[in-house]
């Protein structure tokens, strides 16, 4: 963490060091959100939130998880939100990946041998999904709502190039090989008339994985924000993430499948 005189201040123009915040390997200051439980949690969720967002956008999502005993924490990642760099432009995709595992490092050092969970949305799940590339093993499961696994025609170059990079990892007959997922667990929630990611990338995703314990689940009609939809979807939303986080942290704890 940077010393407490840093003169550093937030695009809004708020001193970093009035706010929780790390500092990344470029020396980019970016701005960190935590929701803790009252007693030790029973596992740690880190949230990845998709492009031109921030992390304050899941205060209703964590709170939720924090009700289940968890520690959850997040950052807006470079050039979103209240954290440094040209907004929405990044050099290389890696730096988004790379300050995730920073930011993880960083929390489990406080919580040695609790498990960790990744929960992304549509750039966010393409960046968690890229983490648990880097590190086979080392998550306990991931959330991913609507991630960018293939974009939508209608979508943006730069989120059609990260959905290949995401590509390359899910499908085996690419060059760069597939995701090793056999320990990892996952849920996965699509709205069916989503138009940023194209809904097939949740087929090709569950279809690719090696893991047997996945779930997916098709919001008929909805769009891309579904923890931001109409209020049947988001509950139900809620609700799925709620019994699936729950049996999953109860699993790893006891060793016993969910």
């Amino acid at each position: 963490m940077p010393e407490e005189s840093s003169p550093k201040r937030t695009p809004q123009n708020i001193r970093y060091q009035d706010l929780p915040h790390l500092v990344n390997a470029d020396g980019q200051y970016l701005f960190c959100k935590y929701w803790k439980p009252a007693g030790t949690p029973k596992a740690l969720v880190f949230v990845s939130h998709g492009a031109g967002e921030h992390c304050g956008r899941y205060d209703e999502l964590a709170q939720m998880l924090v009700g289940l005993e968890l520690l959850v924490f997040a950052h807006d990642h470079v050039g979103h939100g209240q954290s440094e760099g040209e907004r929405m432009v990044v050099s290389d995709f890696h730096v988004f990946i790379r300050d995730v595992l920073q930011h993880v490092d960083f929390v489990q050092k406080d919580y040695p041998g609790v498990p960790i969970f990744l929960l992304g949305h549509s750039m966010g799940g393409a960046i968690a999904i890229l983490t648990a590339a880097e590190r086979p093993g080392h998550f306990s499961g991931m959330v991913l709502i609507s991630p960018l696994v293939l974009a939508s025609p209608e979508s943006a170059t730069t989120f059609k190039v990260l959905a290949v990079k995401v590509l390359n990892f899910v499908l085996p007959n690419l060059s760069m090989g597939p995701i090793d997922t056999s320990a990892l667990s996952r849920n996965k929630t699509e709205g069916s008339a989503d138009r940023l990611c194209d809904s097939k990338g949740a087929y090709l995703l569950m279809e690719s994985a090696k893991s047997q314990d996945k779930t997916l689940k098709i919001y008929e009609g909805a769009y891309h924000v579904l923890h931001k939809e109409l209020p049947e979807v988001t509950n139900s939303v809620f609700h799925e993430i709620n019994m699936w986080v729950s049996q999953r942290t109860a699993a790893v704890r006891t060793g016993s499948p969910p």
